[in-house]
């Protein structure tokens, strides 16, 4: 397995870790919404439940961004070598290691740091389209490419 492979495999992970958690959350939230919904009467039972579905909607959200985020990794070919930056390249400059993909945390793998971006972040942006040799600068560090995978 190519090093970009292992990194589209833990960032799949990684996702689908979030898609089961909030799963999990909100199945919890509308078992205890029942379960308050047969033993409670009057303002506190209300507010409970308002604050539950309130809990539910934003645990919705995130479920549907986490799944958002995983139909993008779907659809990346992570064996697919490319010469220009597009979706799903994988970016080594001088001393930043950048997956073109969805904005995910910071992971490690075989001891370097990997970074995955949006095509739309400014970053993202920025780099779509070039090749090795352009550079760029960030917080004040110049970056090179030295590869595009």
């Amino acid at each position: 397995m190519t090093l970009k492979q292992k990194i589209h495999q833990q960032y799949l992970q990684l996702v689908q870790d979030k898609i089961d958690v909030f799963q999990d959350m909100i199945s919890a939230l509308t078992e205890d919404s029942k379960n308050d919904a047969k033993g409670s009467a009057g303002d506190k039972h209300e507010t409970a439940l308002s604050m539950m579905h309130i809990e539910q909607e934003k645990l919705t959200h995130k479920l549907k961004e986490s799944i958002d985020q995983k139909t993008i990794l779907d659809k990346i070919d992570a064996s697919q070598v490319h010469n220009k930056v597009a979706i799903g390249s994988l970016i080594k400059t001088n001393n930043l290691t950048v997956y073109i993909s969805v904005a995910l945390p910071k992971i490690t793998i075989d001891s370097q740091n990997i970074f995955a971006i949006s095509p739309q972040s400014p970053l993202g942006s920025q780099l779509m389209g070039k090749q090795v040799g352009f550079s760029f600068e960030i917080n004040g560090v110049k970056y090179i490419i030295e590869e595009v995978i």
